[in-house]
């Protein structure tokens, strides 16, 4: 799928909503200040890095091995935003070089995601924040069996079981797991139960993972589901 055809899905009735409720959840569980430095792992065209830059007013990074991605994502972006080419399990940054680092459901599409999730924690200050596709949930059964389709195709889909144990042996404290987006079809009655589902919930199709880096302490757990 080119560049331009994968964001304006962002623009749709059914994308804009999903976008919307994805990024408030991973808004909610960063709660960064204006000014924060933010690096975004995998970030594509940009959507969910312009999100951080333009409406939280943050100083962002964007990192993607798919360079016509990045041209996308420069050629729409904001003074605040940068956009660099490179690979999550090799990140071309210092130890705490970011208050936050995200990364949206680009671990789905990377064999060693222990390693890119060790750099990922490396080069935060404050908090990382993954975004991950949940096996169990509506969403997969529609797009995520026999391979997936469309944008899904050759994605992992992680199962809540899985989060924990890429976590388990990462020094981190204060760990978080939610979920959103638990019917994927944006109609009325979708949106109703969005806002009544509470995101403790296992089910919904978006995965929320955070973790503030803890280098000289074990890991102390993670918050359910």
């Amino acid at each position: 799928m080119d560049p331009a055809t994968y964001d304006a899905w962002y623009r749709t009735p059914r994308g804009s909503w999903i976008g919307e409720v994805e990024y408030r959840l991973l808004y909610r569980m960063l709660a960064p200040s204006p000014g924060d430095s933010l690096l975004d792992v995998g970030c594509g065209t940009g959507y969910f890095t312009r999100r951080f830059a333009q409406d939280a007013g943050l100083c962002v990074t964007g990192l993607d091995p798919d360079r016509d991605g990045l041209d996308y994502a420069r050629a729409h972006g904001g003074p605040n935003e940068v956009y660099i080419a490179g690979d999550a399990r090799d990140l071309p940054f210092p130890d705490a070089g970011f208050d936050f680092v995200v990364s949206v459901t680009a671990l789905c599409f990377i064999q060693d995601q222990r390693r890119a999730l060790q750099e990922i924690a490396r080069v935060a200050r404050k908090r990382f924040l993954l975004g991950l596709l949940n096996r169990h949930s509506m969403l997969y059964r529609q797009k995520g069996r026999g391979g997936g389709t469309g944008a899904y195709h050759g994605a992992h889909w992680h199962a809540i079981s899985e989060v924990h144990d890429l976590l388990r042996n990462l020094a981190v404290r204060d760990a978080l797991v939610r979920t959103a987006v638990f019917v994927p079809s944006a109609g009325a009655i979708a949106r109703v139960l969005e806002r009544l589902a509470p995101n403790f919930l296992p089910w919904g199709a978006f995965i929320a993972v955070a973790g503030s880096p803890c280098p000289d302490e074990p890991s102390r757990g993670i918050s359910a589901p």
